[in-house]
């Protein structure tokens, strides 16, 4: 069978792949720690849980809505952006999709063809990448010279006449680090003179740690906020990742071309969801902080245990999210072995703890842990692979 050229270029999910492998190891009754995957292990509150059993009682699920969502839904995005920044967006700017990666799948076959090119800083999203290829157009990775956060002037060295967009994604998966406000506003205001569309993946928004903020790009100045498509959803700060929730505010033009994709490709995000959302959205907002209190523990705790390990460096103390992004090459050689996807396989197999290697976030010589699990589960993990490691000392 001949397939698409689209589908031969693009990539499988790395985090995906190996979670997969976990699962499996798990089933056959192996005790693995998976610290690969980017989901919380809170469970999503009863307050939404009961609004979407309202909701199918009161027979609000059994059909379909419009493509972009429901109204109040729409309306209470709004009103969290405006709560949260202080921006006034209408609800014609609001489409809500089946989780953020498809918001991004959408945004690109919707902006993006051949020819054309997209700035992604260095380390960046699995799916970044591929979702830009799978629209015949080039990714172009951006590499930060002196920090995980990338410069005006790295941007601009990348830049070109089929330069459309570039994606910024703060706080980052998966390092973590969190871009101030005045590095966002040189980035901001960078795009604005050069007309760069700029895509602000703000999913981990909520999720800030110690005392630093989060800024959106959003929030800056009425020039940066028209040169902004604002990426987010649920999935991480209110533990619904299975609820799949996501929703991207643009001006009306761009969100009238992404609906008529939708309509075509999932007609809508399943009614359930939609109202366990508005929930979330209008409800009890202490749950986001109980949960940002917790992995902001685990990350004070972890953090000086994970550095402790022989070959594993990370200077910089991760800022927001829920990863860790050491790099690992000296831990790799340490081994004798010749890769971070290969140190990675040896940590499941042997220290059954499962992590994700570097490559699939452009950056090789590191790996992604998550600490969205229970801190006794990330003492035991980081204990495992120091052992591991030990017999390479």
């Amino acid at each position: 069978m001949k397939f698409a050229k689209r589908v031969l270029q693009a990539s499988p999910s790395a985090t995906l792949a190996l979670s997969a492998k976990a699962k499996q190891m798990v089933a056959d009754g192996i005790d693995v720690i998976n610290l690969g995957v980017g989901e919380p292990d809170f469970q999503t509150s009863a307050a939404i849980k009961q609004a979407a059993i309202k909701a199918i009682n009161d027979g609000k699920a059994d059909f379909y809505t419009p493509a972009n969502g429901i109204l109040p839904l729409r309306q209470a995005i709004c009103d969290r952006l405006k709560a949260d920044f202080g921006v006034t967006f209408q609800p014609d700017q609001v489409t809500v999709t089946v989780g953020g990666k498809f918001s991004l799948y959408v945004l690109a076959q919707t902006l993006f063809e051949s020819g054309d090119e997209v700035l992604i800083p260095l380390p960046y999203w699995v799916s970044y990448g591929e979702q830009i290829k799978l629209a015949d157009a080039q990714p172009i990775f951006v590499q930060p010279k002196s920090s995980s956060k990338v410069t005006v002037a790295e941007l601009e060295s990348a830049r070109t006449s089929k330069t459309r967009a570039v994606i910024i994604n703060s706080p980052q998966n998966p390092s973590g680090l969190v871009y101030s406000k005045a590095e966002l506003m040189a980035i901001g205001e960078w795009a604005v003179e050069h007309d760069v569309i700029l895509l602000a993946d703000d999913m981990y928004g909520k999720l800030v740690y110690n005392g630093n903020k989060f800024t959106s790009l959003i929030q800056l100045s009425e020039p940066i906020r028209r040169q902004t498509i604002l990426v987010s959803g649920l999935s991480k700060a209110y533990a619904m990742t299975g609820w799949r929730i996501g929703y991207t505010v643009a001006d009306q033009a761009v969100i009238s071309k992404m609906n008529t994709i939708i309509s075509h490709a999932t007609s809508n995000l399943a009614a359930v969801s939609q109202y366990a959302a508005l929930a979330a959205l209008t409800g009890d907002q202490s749950v986001v902080e109980k949960m940002r209190q917790a992995f902001e523990q685990r990350l004070n705790t972890i953090y000086p245990e994970l550095i402790a390990i022989p070959g594993f460096e990370l200077p910089q103390k991760p800022e927001g999210a829920f990863y860790l992004f050491p790099k690992v090459a000296a831990a790799v050689k340490m081994a004798g072995l010749s890769s971070t996807e290969e140190f990675a396989t040896a940590l499941l197999e042997q220290a059954h703890v499962a992590v994700v290697a570097g490559v699939g976030f452009g950056m090789p010589d590191h790996l992604r842990l998550s600490y969205a699990t229970d801190l006794k589960s990330l003492q035991t993990a980081i204990k495992r692979i120091k052992e591991f490691m030990q017999q390479f000392v």
